[in-house]
């Protein structure tokens, strides 16, 4: 028994330490119980108890963990976020649409309006009439509850932060990998400050990021394909690219994503043999009703309700066709006007391409060419749009007193701009942009002039009649063809420099393309005393026809946004200089009385997730290499998780990026953050393939280096996200750069 206890007592009882292993309430020598000590038997319920607590937050991280992730994203977001009562940067822009919403009046942007109706929804939920002009700089009134407007958008924002968890779990990376990719989100400066204000961005990443998460849930499903879950993430996948799009077309890069993996998947499918081919028409079946059909209707029900909401006339009715503007509430197109033109009436000409504008003349001339008076076309309504129906000049001088004659097919006329008293007219003069067409100009007067202000009516249909017999407002559309020349009158979507306003020039084309639409011209609105008033409101739009007509409009106007030489902005970037975090962007003024903001990103994630594009390109060539000298120390599913957790952001960063680097519009800092996420996620693939092989405490180590660097940068620089206030010399210390612009 001595040596029993002498045993124990020296720790060299294999019994007892068998026991304890074990974990039991008492122990048993020689077949008989021996009680534990009660300080042992407490640390034995202690260690149990800290093994259960263990075992629970590891069982249940997958809930927790973006749970904590999500409230601290809500804080980042909101935390003073009213602090600045002032219009800040685009909220110019955005706030101004969601008022023409609140309003009902027809605007006209170049970006889809699902984010903007979202902006009119959160100033409804405000409280908020619409009756504001977001004006740059001016403060929000009392009434306006602006800082509620701001938390909804930054809301989307703050959502991002779990979207980003559980997509970053489903490209299978370890959980250290989850929560360091979840915190680049959510430590991003950039994304924290652009989150807190009334714009588009925040709605942009949510749809960027749930596409993302769909699209990585499906993958994960292939191996389960047609069943109800599968589906459910294909079908999610195709509602959010509809949303994505809808939102900014820059979405169309997401979409190309998806459509590449589709592509590679369905290729990879028709390559199977074994697959029968009922199911492989199937699995097509069901990627171009999820994939192609339901992100149409998607934008295609986005328009549909800016149509609906949007009722009444307002600033952006130029930009649609005659007859949609006749059905808008308290417009002047078609209202009262007299549905058959006649010679002497004053109207204007509206072009029927898409995106076209109303005939426009005014004093200014050609800086070349022939140096006569400039015709162009122009959306803003104006007296400068009014002409007038004349007889040519081999028919008797026009007399009001006269009765009256009706314009018809076939008719030779002259167009005579009210305003200045000038004919249309055209020559054998080089166009000033297009070169190959003819110039159009305004020139003489009502009794000076010559053949050269003729043109011929050539009706091509009408919307109410297959009467061609008169010209009749809004539902005629007929071509005028130059009487000598032969050419046809044109406005294509072809600008002109500053001189002429950035008014799209017009034209007399020598090719002659009856389906041409910008050759096609309707009368808009007429006066005409002697004529009773028509009844334009019997006449409807349809729906698909207006759609393409505005996307079209968008479309143009984008391209529109070029740089202008003649004018700086301070604000403007190079797409070179967003990867390497090169440049900033002040969103305010810099007065020491101004709440200021700055928006730039984290360095560690600009700087680190821009490297990992270059070291996944090294780590791609290196295994390539080895390869190709016999090596197989890549499994199947290492092969996977490269191509799939790796190669896929990389090429949706690339699509994300390269076409700013080949736009020729002006660009700004914040159109790189969807790009910035695929670097996230490249970032995160290229830390969890390196710290995989890694003992456990050093791949811990590295990465709680990279937390703690990460939250450190974010808190330093936390002041150019939530509000910097007074003089801003005081933030010196932040400019690491000398193009960082914060203390200037």
């Amino acid at each position: 028994m001595a040596s029993t206890a002498q045993g124990f007592a020296s720790g060299t009882d294999t019994q007892g330490e068998e026991l304890r292993r074990r974990n039991v309430d008492q122990a048993e020598v020689n077949g008989k119980p021996f009680p534990l000590v009660p300080d042992d038997k407490k640390k034995q319920q202690a260690k149990k108890a800290g093994k259960s607590f263990i075992a629970i937050l590891d069982e249940w991280e997958f809930v927790i963990a973006p749970i904590i992730f999500t409230a601290l994203a809500f804080f980042t977001r909101m935390w003073k976020i009213g602090l600045s009562p002032i219009v800040t940067w685009d909220e110019a822009h955005f706030g101004k649409f969601g008022s023409h919403y609140l309003k009902r009046e027809f605007y006209f942007d170049v970006h889809p309006p699902l984010g903007k109706m979202l902006v009119g929804l959160s100033g409804y939920l405000a409280g908020y009439n619409g009756s504001f002009e977001f004006k740059s700089g001016e403060t929000y009134p009392a009434e306006l509850d602006y800082t509620f407007m701001r938390v909804f958008n930054a809301a989307f924002g703050a959502l991002c932060i779990p979207l980003a968890y559980y997509t970053a779990k489903e490209l299978n990376f370890r959980r250290p990998t989850v929560w360091l990719v979840t915190m680049m989100v959510l430590f991003e400066n950039s994304y924290t400050t652009i989150s807190r204000f009334i714009l588009l961005d925040s709605m942009l990443l949510f749809f960027t990021f749930t596409t993302v998460l769909c699209w990585a849930k499906f993958h994960r499903l292939q191996r389960d394909p047609f069943s109800p879950e599968w589906g459910l993430w294909l079908m999610l996948c195709g509602v959010s690219i509809g949303c994505v799009c809808s939102v900014k077309w820059v979405g169309l890069f997401c979409t190309a994503l998806v459509g590449l993996y589709t592509v590679e998947d369905l290729w990879n499918k028709f390559g199977d043999l074994k697959m029968p081919k009922v199911e492989l028409a199937a699995h097509v079946g069901f990627r171009v009703f999820a994939l192609i059909v339901i992100p149409m209707l998607v934008y295609m029900f986005s328009f549909y309700m800016h149509f609906l909401i949007l009722e009444n006339s307002g600033p952006g009715d130029a930009q649609m066709s005659s007859l949609f503007q006749a059905n808008l509430r308290g417009t002047n197109v078609g209202k009262d006007s007299p549905l058959e033109i006649a010679y002497g009436s004053r109207a204007t000409l509206k072009n029927m391409g898409y995106g076209g504008g109303l005939l426009h003349s005014h004093v200014q001339t050609y800086p070349e060419g022939s140096q006569q008076q400039q015709i162009t076309c122009y959306h803003h309504k104006d007296a400068n749009n009014d002409w007038f129906f004349y007889p040519n000049r081999h028919e008797p001088e026009f007399n009001p007193e006269d009765p009256l004659k009706f314009v018809g097919n076939g008719d030779v006329i002259r167009l005579i701009h009210a305003q200045t008293g000038r004919n249309l007219h055209s020559h054998q003069v080089a166009a000033p942009v297009s070169k190959s067409d003819w110039e159009v100009s305004c020139y003489g007067n009502t009794t000076i002039g010559d053949t050269k202000d003729h043109f011929t009516v050539e009706v091509v249909r009408d919307a109410a009649s297959n009467d061609y017999s008169k010209l009749r407002t809004l539902t005629t559309s007929f071509r005028l063809k130059h009487t000598d020349l032969g050419c046809y009158l044109r406005a294509g979507n072809t600008n002109l420099p500053q001189w002429g306003f950035k008014q799209i020039e017009v034209t007399c084309t020598k090719e002659n393309k009856p389906r041409d639409p910008y050759t096609h011209w309707n009368v808009e609105s007429h006066v005409n005393e002697k004529l009773p008033p028509g009844d334009a409101d019997s006449y409807k739009s349809p729906f698909l026809r207006d759609f393409i007509h505005l996307n079209v409009a968008m479309m143009t106007s984008n391209n529109a946004l070029v740089p202008d030489p003649d004018k700086q902005d301070d604000l403007a970037s190079q797409f070179w200089q967003w990867p390497m975090l090169n440049v900033g962007l002040r969103m305010c003024s810099w007065d020491d009385s101004v709440v200021k903001y700055f928006l730039l990103g984290n360095p560690l994630v600009y700087w680190g997730s821009t490297a990992s594009l270059g070291v996944f390109g090294l780590l791609v060539a290196w295994y390539t290499i080895r390869w190709q000298r016999g090596y197989t120390e890549l499994s199947q599913a290492d092969i996977d998780q490269i191509h799939y957790a790796g190669l896929y952001p990389v090429i949706g960063w690339f699509l994300h990026y390269l076409p700013f680097v080949a736009m020729a519009r002006v660009t700004y800092v914040h159109h790189y953050y969807p790009a910035l996420y695929f670097a996230i996620l490249t970032a995160g693939f290229c830390v969890d393939w390196a710290t995989r092989s890694l003992k456990k405490e050093i791949s811990w180590g590295i990465y709680f280096f990279l937390y703690a660097v990460t939250i450190g940068l974010f808190v330093l620089f936390r002041h150019i996200s939530f509000g910097m206030v007074g003089s801003h010399t005081q933030w010196k210390h932040l400019k690491w750069l000398s193009t960082w612009r914060m203390t200037d």
